[in-house]
């Protein structure tokens, strides 16, 4: 009897033995799996780079009205909440801020001489903007003060974003932006025409980046030295014009020539055409290193605005994009342009400021075209209008 309790026994923990030794076994043969995917999103990451841009954020005297709440806050959230996920999303995501944040000590105001509150550096930060583009003809609005404020506001509140355009030092003035994410390295430059006859303060000559031949080459060659891909916006050409003019193209053949590899204009309020330079190699884009590939988008237009304008100048100005691109590192280390693209965007205004924001113009209704405030100012806003216009002007290889 024992001999079989004994036999018994050991059956048992023989039994036991063997099933811990399968369920072990199962570990060990799916954790490979579990790891493999990881290492693999993280390795195509590693070498692929998304970038935004929009355009003009332009505080008209209407829009700062709907920004302002009971209390003598400012809130501007409402401009960027139908594109805030799509922002978020990309590695580097650049806005064209008009009109230089000055605080609410400057007086917020509208055209012609505009400053918007600090809460516009906040609504910024929130929807996802890596960096502010500051260099405008409007960058000194609110004179040498202007500019101080808004520094010392976004390097307070907001450290981790870069500011363009304008500086604090000559050391700043010197200073490259380069960005560096999923092992890329980016370089961003700004510059701006002009400051709408404002001259620069005496003690501050280095306090707006301008489109200053000898710069901007000394400029794109420290940043070709240091960065994998260069990426200029300058704030050019003649507003409220479709067309590209003679500044622009000198402009361009000058950027070309340096080594950017992605120009993205803004300024004239409206969306102008995207060009595509090649180098001999028309088959294969590859990084410009003078005379080389390069992709311009002339002008972004408006991304926010209420402008005084009438007639088919309105309509066009409500009408602007949002610049894509993905760069990609190739084997050999070089990093040129993956693909690109160009979102049509409708900005839309209503006398019930809770209604105010930027739509795509995929989602923008019938009912929102019907209700958009412009109308009375313009007969021939549309969606039909917009698309119009948008086929006529932008064409995308």
């Amino acid at each position: 009897m024992r001999r079989i309790q004994r036999l018994t026994t050991i059956i048992l923990i023989l039994i036991l033995c063997l099933s811990g030794c399968k369920k072990q076994e199962r570990l060990v043969s799916s954790a490979p799996q579990s790891t493999s995917a990881p290492q693999s999103t993280s390795a195509k990451k590693e070498d692929t780079l998304s970038i935004c841009m929009i355009g003009d954020v332009l505080l008209h005297d209407e829009l700062e009205a709907a920004a302002k709440q009971a209390d003598g806050s400012y809130t501007y959230d409402f401009l960027f909440t139908q594109l805030k996920d799509e922002i978020e999303s990309r590695d580097i995501a650049i806005v064209n801020q008009e009109v230089i944040i000055g605080g609410k000590e400057l007086g917020v105001s509208g055209y012609p001489s505009f400053n918007a509150s600090y809460e516009m550096a906040d609504a910024l930060a929130k929807t996802g903007f890596d960096v502010v583009c500051h260099g405008t003809n409007h960058a000194l609005d609110k004179g040498k003060r202007g500019i101080l404020n808004a520094l010392s506001n976004w390097k307070e509140k907001h450290p981790d974003i870069h500011v363009l355009g304008i500086n604090d030092s000559e050391a700043d003035l010197d200073r490259i932006c380069i960005m560096e994410k999923n092992n890329i390295k980016v370089a961003i430059l700004n510059y701006t025409y002009g400051t709408n006859g404002i001259n620069l303060p005496k003690d501050m000559p280095y306090a707006v980046d301008m489109l200053d031949e000898s710069r901007v080459r000394k400029d794109i060659k420290k940043a070709e030295e240091t960065a994998d891909f260069t990426i200029v916006c300058p704030h050019w050409g003649t507003e409220y014009s479709l067309e590209t003019d003679e500044m622009q193209k000198k402009w361009t053949a000058i950027f070309r020539e340096c080594g950017a590899d992605l120009v993205i204009g803004t300024h004239p309020h409206v969306i102008e055409g995207v060009e595509e330079f090649a180098d001999k190699d028309k088959t294969t884009r590859t990084n410009n290193k003078g005379n080389g590939d390069m992709l311009v988008y002339y002008s972004l237009g408006n991304f926010a605005n209420w402008t005084s304008n009438t007639g088919s100048v309105a309509a066009n100005c409500m009408l602007g994009g949002m610049a894509q691109v993905v760069i990609k590192k190739k084997n050999g280390g070089e990093t040129a342009i993956d693909n690109y693209d160009m979102v049509p965007l409708v900005c839309h205004v209503s006398d019930n400021y809770k209604e105010i924001s930027v739509y795509p113009l995929d989602r923008y209704t019938k009912d929102l075209e019907e209700k958009n405030a412009i109308r009375r100012q313009t007969s021939e806003f549309s969606i039909n209008y917009c698309r119009k216009l948008w086929n006529s002007r932008i064409r995308l290889n």
